[in-house]
């Protein structure tokens, strides 16, 4: 069973993270070929964000329309729920601004696009399981609530800078 971490107790932080998954995957085409588009503009620089917004309004539609169809199914409701949240995600954005500004074939976009929200996935999976760590009663009184919750994101983000810097080591 997935848990609640993201809006309310009808919604899966496992579900929110996957649904980002698959709209970043989706994006991710449909901005590579805007930005072909944007780029013959007189100024991209304007036009950039409006465009990949638009893109990412033309996805969220789809898959709004696909979730509708299947809300009567076993997670479609609550998909359809929280699909505002996935998709209006700054995230989405971010990686489409990334794939483009880095000048990206459409494979590595849709590697990007993919790569991105599965690393987005295991952060949401981490910080469910951490809250749901950090409740125990073995913590000091002290360190209840806040403050541990951002001496553990402090850790968490350390460990992922060296694991960033052993992979440019490794493949850069």
């Amino acid at each position: 069973r997935l848990v609640q971490l993201v809006g309310d107790e009808r919604t899966s932080s496992g579900w929110f993270a996957l649904l980002l998954c698959v709209t970043q995957v989706l994006v991710a085409p449909l901005a590579f070929y805007a930005g072909g588009f944007v780029a013959a503009q007189p100024n991209p620089a304007q036009l950039r964000p409006l465009v990949y917004l638009a893109c990412v309004a033309v996805v969220s539609l789809f898959e709004f329309i696909v979730l509708w169809a299947a809300r009567g199914k076993r997670h479609g409701g609550q998909l359809l729920r929280i699909l505002p949240l996935a998709a209006v995600n700054s995230g989405v954005l971010g990686t489409v601004l990334v794939e483009r500004t880095q000048s990206f074939t459409l494979e590595q976009s849709m590697g990007f696009g993919l790569g991105s929200g599965l690393g987005y996935l295991l952060a949401v999976m981490l910080v469910t399981e951490a809250d749901r760590r950090l409740r125990s009663e073995a913590i000091p009184e002290a360190f209840r609530g806040l403050p541990i919750t951002l001496v553990s994101a402090a850790i968490v983000s350390l460990s992922f800078f060296g694991l960033t810097g052993i992979i440019d080591r490794l493949f850069g």
